[in-house]
């Protein structure tokens, strides 16, 4: 009798030990998916094109006679090295970013699909759970792995084509080089959770879409509806809702003080946009059924499941940042904009006095003030556009007349602005002066400013 008992109690313990057995830890079914990502061809090609294309450029860059100007930054890539990297952070934000995160997540689950392997995954991992597990964390580190090449290449690039110079902020004052090291570190990292947030949609689109190939288009499709937005006269609390702007937010590091306010909100929003992409995606994935041999990804009805809950924490995020920061309209205004052209008038002043070798002076000094209108006058002096039009006043030690001077704006929506010099020509005409670095344009012939969107 006992024996029989001993015999029983051992074939009822077996299945439950032989499921203990075979089950695969996430860490082992990550290293498995991480091996299957980076022996793709098209990985190994993109990891290559990371880690070297960007050095690349930033170097025959800085070798050519013309500068990106139009870029942030663009203009002093010439001056230093670390204008480089923050010129391809621009980039990368606009088109390098959501390509990389639609080649590898958003066809990190569609692979399984277009193969016919599911069973076998199921078979070996024996857990949807586990297995959505390892597939999301293989696809976040190929992607962190590719932004660490960028950064990594670019900046070495401008480094080694120019020097570790000074960098000149959004509002014209000089970065040391230890302290341009750390922002521009900052600010790639600050991406990243935008970068992240793409790779969680493209996560859901691939569980969505299944063997479709429109799962790979959903995270640049995405990344390009966000830009087309930004280009948009939007409120501020509809821009910063959308996580696509923690990819201009970033510029708020370079001015002095440090403008976090817009970064932080816009970093936190991209964090949770990627929490709940993420969660939407699972939930979906460890529902569906994989015992049927014509499921293929969630099916249309789930589709609305996918779409309705990013819809919701697009409104929730509008409402929550309206709160927390509140600013009306554009948050670019009249006040703002003479500000904006002042401070950096009066920092690049003191460049343009340096290296032209006259007496120093300081802000204090100079009392820079703007005077700014709109379409001369006939356009309320608010919102962005290109018929700006600013007269800059300062004063000269010692001189009783005031000087002036003449600029032309065009401000965009994102609250970057772009100051043209129109006279007189010895102040902000354009002609060479000489720096460290070689012979340069005058500073005050051209140059970006950064509008704060949310008051202060």
């Amino acid at each position: 009798m006992s024996t029989t008992t001993a015999r029983t109690t051992a074939v009822g313990a077996h299945p439950a030990a032989a499921a203990a057995a075979r089950r695969v830890p996430v860490g082992r079914a990550y290293r498995f998916e991480l091996v299957k990502l980076v022996s793709q061809w098209r990985i190994r090609l993109l990891m290559l094109a990371c880690w070297t294309a960007p050095g690349l450029f930033t170097a025959a860059v800085a070798q050519q006679g013309t500068l990106p100007s139009d870029t942030l930054f663009g203009r002093w890539m010439h001056a230093t090295g670390w204008a480089g990297p923050l010129v391809v952070l621009g980039f990368a934000g606009s088109w390098a970013l959501p390509l990389l995160t639609s080649v590898v997540a958003g066809d990190v689950f569609a692979a399984e699909d277009r193969l016919g392997t599911w069973r076998h995954l199921l078979v070996t991992v024996r857990s949807p759970r586990r297995i959505f597990a390892a597939k999301a964390m293989a696809s976040g580190t190929v992607i962190v792995l590719l932004v660490a090449g960028l950064v990594a290449s670019s900046t070495s690039g401008g480094l080694a084509a120019v020097g570790n110079e000074p960098l000149v902020g959004v509002d014209g004052h000089l970065l040391a080089p230890s302290d341009a090291a750390g922002s521009v570190l900052l600010a790639w990292g600050c991406a990243l959770a935008p970068t992240l947030a793409l790779a969680a949609i493209g996560l859901l689109g691939s569980v969505l879409l299944g063997r479709s190939p429109m799962g790979l288009l959903v995270p640049a499709l995405t990344a390009v509806a966000m830009q087309l937005a930004q280009m948009l006269p939007l409120p501020v609390a509809l821009r910063l809702a959308l996580p696509g702007y923690a990819f201009v937010s970033w510029n708020g590091l370079f001015a002095d003080p440090v403008r976090l306010d817009e970064l932080l909100i816009a970093v936190a929003v991209s964090l949770v946009w990627a929490a709940v992409a993420t969660a939407v995606a699972y939930r979906l994935f460890v529902r569906r059924d994989f015992t049927s041999g014509a499921e293929d990804g969630a099916g249309r009805r789930a589709l609305a499941f996918g779409v309705l809950p990013l819809a919701g924490l697009l409104a929730l995020a509008f409402g929550a940042v309206a709160l927390a920061a509140p600013s009306t309209g554009s948050g670019i205004s009249q006040e703002k904009v003479q500000r904006s052209v002042a401070t950096g008038f009066a920092h690049l002043y003191r460049l343009q006095t340096e290296q032209l070798h006259r007496p120093a002076v300081t802000e204090d000094q100079l009392r820079v003030t703007a005077a700014c209108e709109r379409g001369d006058g006939q356009v309320d002096p608010e919102g962005p556009g290109n018929d700006w039009r600013c007269v800059v006043t300062w004063h000269l030690p010692g001189t009783a007349a005031p000087g002036t001077a003449v600029y032309q704006l065009d401000i965009a929506p994102d609250g970057r602005l772009m100051a043209d010099g129109d006279g007189p020509k010895e102040v902000n005409g354009y002609f060479l002066v000489h720096t460290p670095t070689g012979d340069a344009p005058n500073p005050l012939w051209q140059f970006d400013g950064q509008v704060a969107l949310l008051s202060s």
